[in-house]
């Protein structure tokens, strides 16, 4: 029986077919360097994997007795997130990423940074690394730690310490959960801020500590990458707006006015040529941020290819992404979005959240 002075921390590993990744985020999470009379536990909610995911993380379990394998029969992270909790009592959740691996003091300085803020949620910055060793590999990773190609998401790009909306990989105290609830099933991408939105309108702060490091391997190939935006991380954005109207952020939806105006200009300048010059002075900016955006990033990154690639990428990005968002939107008035025909986990509730003050019920 643990003391009473003992802080229990429970790590939450979703994962799916994470084969090349998981050994080295269990063993990072394993290397935590811990504060004095804090216990570790490690679950890994495993989703459903087909490749060797799952004898790798039982080889861990066989050997630590902190670590344990356990089964997510819906896949999903939210889902994930609610079995742990449910199932493991802890003072601290730390929510992590199978992609990922986690500097030694991850743990120390986010429980610091919990005590000294008085902050229930602490996250830090997220280094993105190459998925792969080719060049698609090295122009997802520009893409992605750029604001012109990502916005102010400030654990991406770089941030100062203090409030924020959001953070990834973040710590959570138990009082979280014991005051708002669980995730949101029906969301199986932006989950995590819909989560963070409800935090915030309970009065609780979400605090950024760029101290706080981990390294995350983002997709191999910029066509699984752009794959990836149209198909779940921009339809997802719309569904989100649809189901929790609170959680709206402007930065989401700018790629959609994006491409919106880009078809539009594109359908329309041949009928003005007032139109078409306006059209053509937009395109002509966004080129020049592009390129100047491009230009920051061989640098940084010593790669000279990316002057002359991530132009076009960073207009194919935000394009996919845009189109992804309407393609959203269009699911959701022609009533054939997935999160549609789901039961909304609250009681009592309908299928839009309008105000986040409704406590969870976990369907796992």
């Amino acid at each position: 029986m643990r003391s009473q002075a003992t802080t229990s921390v429970c790590v939450i590993v979703p994962c799916r077919n994470e084969e090349k990744f998981i050994r080295q985020c269990l063993d990072s999470i394993l290397s935590f360097e811990l504060p004095a009379h804090t216990e570790l536990t490690v679950l890994v909610l495993d989703g459903g994997s087909t490749d060797a995911t799952p004898a790798i993380v039982s080889e861990f379990a066989r050997a630590k007795s902190n670590v344990r394998y356990l089964t997510n029969p819906r896949r999903y992270q939210a889902c994930a997130v609610n079995i742990a909790v449910q199932s493991e009592r802890a003072d601290y959740y730390l929510w992590l990423g199978a992609h990922t691996h986690f500097s030694r003091n991850y743990v120390r300085l986010c429980l610091e940074t919990a005590v000294r803020t008085g902050a229930p949620v602490v996250g830090g910055y997220c280094i993105t690394l190459p998925g792969g060793d080719g060049l698609g590999a090295l122009v997802v990773q520009a893409l992605t730690t750029h604001k012109f190609g990502v916005g102010n998401s400030g654990f991406r790009t770089g941030a100062t310490e203090g409030p924020v909306d959001t953070v990834a990989y973040a710590l959570f105290s138990r009082k979280v959960f014991d005051s708002i609830g669980y995730l949101d099933e029906r969301l199986i991408r932006a989950q995590d801020y819909e989560f963070n939105q409800r935090i915030r309108a309970a009065g609780m702060n979400i605090w950024f500590n760029p101290e706080i490091q981990c390294s995350y391997h983002n997709q191999p190939t910029f066509a699984k990458f752009l794959k990836k935006q149209v198909v779940l991380e921009a339809p997802y954005n719309a569904y989100l707006w649809y189901i929790a109207p609170y959680a709206f952020a402007p930065r989401h939806a700018i790629t959609g006015v994006f491409a919106t105006g880009c078809i539009g200009g594109m359908l329309l300048s041949p009928l003005d040529s007032r139109l078409a010059a306006l059209f053509g002075a937009v395109m002509a900016f966004y080129a020049l941020l592009a390129v100047g955006s491009a230009i920051q990033q061989a640098v940084r990154y010593r790669n000279v290819a990316h002057v002359f690639i991530l132009p076009f990428c960073f207009f194919l990005f935000h394009f996919i992404h845009g189109l992804g968002i309407l393609w959203g939107g269009l699911r959701l008035l022609t009533r054939t979005a997935p999160v549609q025909p789901l039961t909304e986990p609250w009681r009592d509730a309908g299928y839009i959240r309008w105000r986040p003050a409704v406590k969870a019920v976990a369907q796992c």
